[in-house]
């Protein structure tokens, strides 16, 4: 190819020379991005952090993409998940070294995606950086789905969800978080292209492109102000009990009483609340040995109050034809309904290759980590004349499972356990992370967790109610059901997920002329 030195070929800092400067740049711009999350909510790195990361990969071989990416994804999981380390530390009796070996594994095997997702960017742009530029924000949104689906998934630190009280925040009824995703990334990609642009003088394109990035920016507020589904008139009183229950003695045979006792104690004056919840297994007990405690809490509700708690299920499957623990949630008094949990946690709620695993560290071995996956398409619960459809922990991280199960429903409950991550940020990205569901949905999420943060929230995703963190305390509240469905409920991700499909197939070199990454 010949080289013409009047074509934009791209911005032509000193990077790609400099392998430790652009290695930095690459771990700092995955990090930014962690600080777009609760309890920071700088959400404008977004969009900035992808501009640095196409500064230091757009003029970059094809052939380095994959490093480039890893390394961009070792900074984001790197800061923003190395929570997990408090588990496998603390709670799961496993020395310093080899849980920080553990949590070093996680992270750099999360990374990997990213890596992956870059690699598969190279193969498609190959040198052009034009087409490079166009595929980005594609390439990135399909790693991201690869990352939420592929071994159970880790959906998890999606740049949408930073959005919750961004400016983009009012897209979540029609796009979801992908679909907010997918304009941050291009957000990045177009100021990228304005500053390519203006360095040769095309004012017009400039100004283009930065308006045309700016328009679902300006949108997103206004659309927050549309009602996307129809509250009840008449509120739901609600009560939440967050018991603070340590860790280390949550599943201690010695202290299983105490805590069902502690949890009796702090729902005496609200047992005539229309709904009570109670968070994850705070019955610590299988529910076909519980009876005594159902039975017990049955006659204290009022005639027209519902308990919901969550409750280890112990019984035969017949769709696994065999005896097996679920992580369960049920309704008791005026309700009804079990929820047996679907998205399991892989070595917290079950160990993948168990026969191999099993017995080598303590974190192989953490309590109640045999469980089995609920069956599909399950009913929502019933609290008197509401259908509330229940999601345990990890799996309100899940944006399109909770838009489809959503959808016979009037309101979103998750109850969690996260005391397995300590102080560390997790629990506040969780939170964050439920809020977009119900931003998404146009639903109340009522949230029950052990220690923190329990709280109220609205069809807008805004906190109406809530606790602090590690203090044993009842939340008072009320909540409204909803009738109707968002776009995003209709559809789910697939729009977004189309577009992306679609720069990857139809982005080739006969439609963007070659314009070499080395210049020529």
């Amino acid at each position: 190819m010949s080289h013409n030195p009047d074509a934009p070929q791209g911005l032509t800092f000193p990077l790609s020379g400099n392998r430790w400067l652009a290695a930095l740049i690459l771990l700092a711009a995955g990090a930014f991005q962690t600080f777009t999350f609760s309890p920071f909510e700088y959400w404008w790195l977004g969009p900035f952090s992808a501009f640095l990361i196409l500064l230091v990969t757009i003029p970059a071989a094809p052939e380095k993409l994959f490093q480039a990416g890893w390394l961009t994804g070792l900074g984001l999981f790197g800061s923003g998940a190395s929570w997990v380390y408090i588990s496998i530390s603390e709670y799961g009796n496993t020395n310093v070294p080899v849980a920080v070996l553990l949590t070093a594994i996680f992270v750099a095997g999360l990374a990997l995606f990213h890596g992956l997702a870059f690699w598969f960017w190279g193969k498609l742009a190959r040198e052009n950086r034009v087409r490079r530029l166009i595929l980005f924000p594609g390439i990135w949104l399909l790693g991201d789905w690869l990352r939420g689906w592929l071994l159970t998934g880790f959906p998890w630190l999606y740049l949408g969800t930073a959005h919750t009280d961004g400016p983009l925040g009012g897209w979540a009824p029609l796009v979801g978080v992908h679909g907010i995703t997918l304009w941050i990334t291009a957000t990045g990609a177009a100021i990228y292209g304005a500053c390519w642009l203006a360095r040769y003088r095309n004012w017009g394109a400039t100004a283009a492109t930065l308006a045309l990035a700016l328009i679902p920016w300006l949108a997103g507020p206004q659309l927050k102000q549309v009602e996307w589904t129809r509250l009840s008139d008449e509120p739901t009183s609600f009560a939440a009990m967050q018991g603070n229950i340590p860790q280390q003695i949550k599943w201690d045979p010695d202290f299983l009483r105490d805590q069902i006792v502690t949890y009796l104690g702090m729902t005496d004056g609200q047992w005539n609340t229309d709904l009570i919840l109670w968070p994850e297994t705070a019955i610590p007990i299988p529910h076909d040995q519980a009876g005594q405690i159902i039975d017990h809490i049955s006659d204290r509700l009022g005639d027209n109050s519902t308990l919901i708690t969550g409750i280890p299920w112990y019984g035969f499957s017949e769709r696994l034809e065999d005896f097996t623990f679920h992580n369960s949630i049920m309704a008791i008094g005026e309700g009804e309904g079990i929820y047996h949990k679907q998205k399991l946690v892989p070595f917290g709620e079950y160990v993948p290759l168990e026969g191999l695993l099993r017995g080598l560290i303590g974190f192989f071995d953490l309590p109640m980590s045999s469980f089995s996956r609920g069956p599909e398409y399950q009913s929502p619960l019933q609290a008197g004349g509401a259908k509330i459809m229940p999601f345990i922990c990890y799996e309100v991280a899940y944006p399109d499972f909770v838009a489809f199960n959503s959808r016979q429903s009037g309101l979103l409950l998750t109850i969690s356990n996260d005391g397995w991550f300590g102080a560390s940020i997790g629990p506040l990205q969780h939170l964050q992370i439920a809020r977009m569901r119900a931003l998404e949905t146009g639903r109340y999420m009522l949230r029950g967790t052990n220690n923190g943060v329990t709280a109220i929230i609205n069809h807008k995703g805004k906190i109406t109610e809530s606790t602090p963190q590690f203090e044993r305390v009842t939340l008072r509240g009320e909540v409204y059901s909803a009738e109707g469905m968002t776009p995003f409920m209709q559809t789910g991700s697939w729009p977004a997920l189309t577009i992306a499909l679609i720069l990857v197939v139809f982005v080739r070199e006969r439609i963007i002329p070659p314009v070499s990454a080395s210049g020529s």
